[in-house]
């Protein structure tokens, strides 16, 4: 079962905790767990599973794992029955014989992220948004916690108008077009939807590949992930010289002593 199953790594390296999400998240450790900066964990999904990842920042959980988030809440509970409060930074997949994936930031952003599919046949891209919209977001869109930007709103969430929402006349493509907000946000990341018709350049195909969920990283930072008990790594040629081995090893490392692994 395992074989045919996709394997997800989800990845922090960001500076402080975060507590992703998952629906639905019955493969996932009931849809919501803690990652401390530099921690990682393994899952695996099965085919025909159609989901959403996003991150929450600022929680504080009580042993009986309730309590409020400051980002991407889902309720006041740890594990995830419902999608996440916006603003957030959300990958989205569905897995079937071809994979579709992607990173919206049609609701929001709170987090830098990234999917990179490993070892899959087809196109492959990277998907995800690694700029920090926090330090750049727009006065009107920003979320601010005792004078700093934890999150940037998007303008639909905002404004509530049709046009920025793509609804109404202009819930089509034809008539949704980039607005200002949405130019900025693609600006800054252009492998994410900024929009919800911003398909051609957001959306991704992958045929048989594990995937990379990472936070607050780079989308040329290469990464592992282990299948059939073997560790994969994207930019797997980087290892031929020196520093790449040793970074590989500790990679191995990481993952050996931090990883929980459910099968």
């Amino acid at each position: 079962m395992c074989e045919s199953a996709r394997v997800f790594t989800i990845v922090n390296n960001c500076k402080e905790t975060v507590w992703p999400g998952v629906t639905p998240g019955e493969n996932f450790n009931g849809g919501g767990f803690a990652l401390k900066p530099g921690q990682s964990v393994v899952f695996t999904a099965p085919v025909g599973w159609s989901g959403r990842i996003w991150g929450r920042t600022g929680c504080n959980f009580d042993n009986s794992g309730k309590g409020p988030c400051q980002t991407g809440a889902c309720g006041d509970t740890l594990k995830c029955g419902a999608s996440g409060k916006t603003p957030a930074s959300l990958a989205e997949f569905t897995l079937a014989t071809l994979d579709f994936y992607d990173v919206s930031l049609v609701d929001g952003f709170n987090l830098p992220m990234a999917v990179t599919p490993i070892n899959g046949k087809g196109n492959c891209s990277i998907a995800g948004c690694d700029s920090d919209l926090r330090t750049t977001c727009p006065s009107e869109l920003a979320v601010k916690s005792n004078g700093k930007v934890i999150a940037c709103r998007s303008a639909c969430d905002v404004f509530n108008t049709d046009d920025y929402c793509c609804r109404g006349l202009y819930g089509n493509p034809v008539t949704c077009q980039p607005t200002f907000y949405s130019k900025k946000f693609k600006e800054a990341c252009p492998t994410a939807y900024s929009y919800a018709y911003d398909d051609p350049t957001s959306i991704f195909t992958c045929t048989g590949t594990d995937y990379v969920v990472s936070f607050c990283s780079s989308r040329k930072q290469p990464v592992c992930t282990y299948h059939n008990k073997k560790l994969v790594c994207s930019e797997s040629k980087g290892f031929k010289s020196l520093p790449g081995r040793l970074w590989a090893l500790m990679i191995v490392a990481m993952l050996m002593v931090k990883l929980w692994t459910i099968c």
